[in-house]
């Protein structure tokens, strides 16, 4: 597929989203057909699965494919990573795509409880060719069992004190954690401050001008 040029089908509005998404974040071409599949895939399995807010569909490439793939050069040597409530893919399966370019070996981890979104997340994956290993159960069960991995996300899915609680068995063997805030990010750092110690990076975000990324580099409970 051309870079820039959308299938014919694709409203003009998202055509125009995804123009912005890949200015924001570039990437190959290859890895931009591997995103064109796991949107349309998404729009389509959207219909009856309501998989991601209805809202956020016609700006689905700059909300999601963008605000998943800055992650990326925050850990830039990560080959294996682990995605907590990956939900429809953001932004593990994301990660997954674009990762599997620059590293061969490049293994994603998704954790879901919901069995509707981990059949799509399964599906997409075949799709894509995506390295992602989906584990269907709850945060607390699933993450004690994963295997050492490079850095751990979560987005748009608990307070800080709850995803540090979530991901100490993998923060606390020397992976990075990458976690995307929006414009409470200093009253969360605050709270998760009173029952952790931890050192932190606040990034901002390419695709919200509110948003941050909070970036562990160690944790030890107080």
């Amino acid at each position: 597929m051309r870079r820039g040029r959308a299938p014919v089908t694709e409203p003009a509005a998202l055509t125009a989203d995804r123009g912005r998404a890949l200015e924001l974040c570039p990437v190959s071409r290859e890895t931009e057909d591997r995103l064109s599949l796991l949107v349309q895939e998404l729009r389509r399995w959207q219909r009856v699965k309501n998989l991601v807010g209805p809202a956020t569909l016609d700006h689905v490439w700059t909300r999601h494919i963008a605000d998943s793939l800055q992650l990326l050069d925050l850990a830039p040597m990560a080959t294996t990573w682990a995605d907590l409530g990956s939900g429809a893919g953001f932004p593990g399966l994301v990660l997954a795509i674009a990762a599997r370019e620059r590293f061969p070996a490049a293994a994603v981890h998704l954790v879901e409880s919901n069995g509707r979104k981990c059949a799509f997340l399964r599906h997409a994956a075949r799709l894509t060719g995506a390295p992602a290993v989906v584990h269907e159960g709850r945060i607390e069960d699933e993450a004690a069992r994963l295997p050492d991995v490079d850095a751990v996300t979560a987005r748009a899915l608990a307070p800080l004190a709850q995803l540090l609680a979530w991901s100490q068995p993998l923060l606390m063997t020397g992976a990075v954690g990458l976690f995307p805030k929006g414009r409470e990010v200093q009253a969360e750092l605050t709270e998760a401050a009173k029952s952790w110690t931890y050192a932190a990076d606040l990034l901002p975000s390419r695709t919200d001008s509110d948003g941050r990324i909070v970036r562990i580099r160690s944790l030890r409970e107080r």
